[in-house]
């Protein structure tokens, strides 16, 4: 039987697709913007690593293929220059293919900083110069429309005349006018912007709101007749981040933005992870390799002292774990068969291999004879039919699934009495 390459859609005669049956097709690279460096240390909960984790971090979001990284908001203060300043240098010495930007405020005194470094580390940085848009978010703070244009047309001249490529963003793009949104974008255009970002600051998008206005913007950007890129950056408060992504793209933004793990203020932001297998399992964006994903991950987790909860799609412990029986047999019978493609995928939607990790079968309550057979072979330990019994009683008494090590003393009579697994807090 045919077996496509990790990455492709997932077009083979033992799996019926619905997905492929009305299946959108870019038309263009869908290319990712890592924001775990600046918008995901937000977060109220993550602790701002030092810049040895930084820059590890900086390394793995090159080796997954992520084009570009926001390395700061240098205008924050000294310690957030400093570090942005080596991660440019970083950049610029290891000859990382990564495209930085940083985010400042619409003020000078925020673009300033960017110019310095740029200047100093010998690179281009885009200058993300962000303010405010929506009706509520001006009402709140007293801004009037026409301060806002002022502000745009001070900080994308600046930031053009110092030879900073310019990004313009405006925050709660989803709750913001039409003809407000059109005096903005096109006086970031006018004044040399060649790259806008539409926001869901606060998370507030349906896939539907996200295809309806990012077809507006691309409309204003056609109307200004210049080569101007549109960026999607969303926030999951409605726990919809990952999928307005992927509207977003459908509706012809050229560049999504996330954060590892999802980390970011409030809910977070659209997990990049997510998004890196998504694309890769529809087809849209070349999977590349993806097996250092988990690393990429766990690096933030630690560094962020963020934990990954153990039911987190595809790097979570129990992703690609199971002990139940119905559903193990299957991944054991592929196995037996020597099919490691069929295993991957007979009982999970997302490839385990596609990330570099495997199938896991375990022991518990819900387990059959096939399991205990399958995981003492796996640690190498005796199968003979008391050993299996004494085993299978043990899961089925349990109240949740054993470890490797409990399993080992009870596969072992001279150190495991039957009732071991008690001794273990089993139950």
């Amino acid at each position: 039987m045919s077996k496509p390459r990790p990455g492709t859609p997932q077009v083979h005669e033992l799996i019926h697709d619905w997905n492929l049956l009305e299946a959108f097709v870019p038309t263009k690279r869908v290319e990712l913007n890592d924001e775990t460096l600046r918008d995901g240390l937000q977060s109220p909960s993550v602790t701002d690593p030092p810049i040895e984790d930084k820059l590890a971090i900086l390394h793995l979001v090159a080796a997954l293929g992520i084009e570009a990284a926001n390395i700061g908001l240098p205008g924050a203060g000294p310690r957030v220059r400093e570090d942005t300043e080596r991660l440019a240098r970083e950049i610029a010495e290891q000859r990382l293919p990564i495209l930085p930007n940083c985010a400042a405020r619409t003020v000078i005194t925020d673009i300033e900083p960017i110019v310095e470094i740029s200047q100093r580390t010998g690179i281009a940085i885009e200058a993300a110069t962000f303010l405010g848009s929506s009706p509520i978010r001006r009402y709140a703070e007293g801004w009037e429309l026409d301060q806002l244009l002022r502000l745009t047309e001070q900080a994308v001249s600046f930031a053009v005349e110092h030879g900073l490529p310019s990004m313009y963003v405006t925050e709660d793009t989803t709750r913001t006018d039409p003809e407000t949104l059109r005096r903005l974008y096109s006086t970031a255009i006018r004044c040399g912007a060649r790259r806008i970002v539409v926001c869901d600051t606060v998370g507030h998008a349906t896939p539907d709101g996200v295809r309806a206005l990012v077809r507006f913007v691309a409309g204003i950007v056609r109307e200004s007749g210049e080569p101007v890129a549109i960026d999607w950056h969303g926030h999951n408060d409605r726990g919809l981040g990952l999928v307005n992504a992927l509207a977003a793209i459908e509706a012809g933004a050229d560049r999504v933005h996330g954060c590892a793990l999802g980390i970011g203020e409030r809910c977070g932001n659209t997990a990049m992870d997510q998004l890196l297998v998504n694309l890769a399992l529809l087809g849209w964006r070349p999977a590349g390799d993806l097996s250092r994903l988990p690393e990429y991950c766990e690096r933030v987790a630690r560094a962020c002292q963020v934990p990954i909860p153990h039911n987190y799609p595809v790097v979570g412990r129990d992703a690609f774990e199971t002990g139940t029986g119905v559903h193990a047999a299957a991944v054991i019978k592929a196995f037996a068969k020597g099919d490691a493609w069929l295993a991957n995928r007979v009982y999970s939607g997302v490839p385990a291999d596609l990330v570099g990790r495997e199938q896991r079968i375990v022991l518990g309550p819900m387990s059959g004879r096939s399991n205990v057979l399958w995981v003492l072979r796996r640690l190498g330990l005796p199968d003979d039919e008391a050993t299996v019994a004494r085993v299978f009683e043990a899961a089925k008494r349990a109240r949740r699934n054993l470890s490797d090590d409990e399993v080992r003393l009870l596969a072992e009579p001279e150190r495991a009495p039957l009732d071991a697994w008690q001794h273990y807090q089993v139950s």
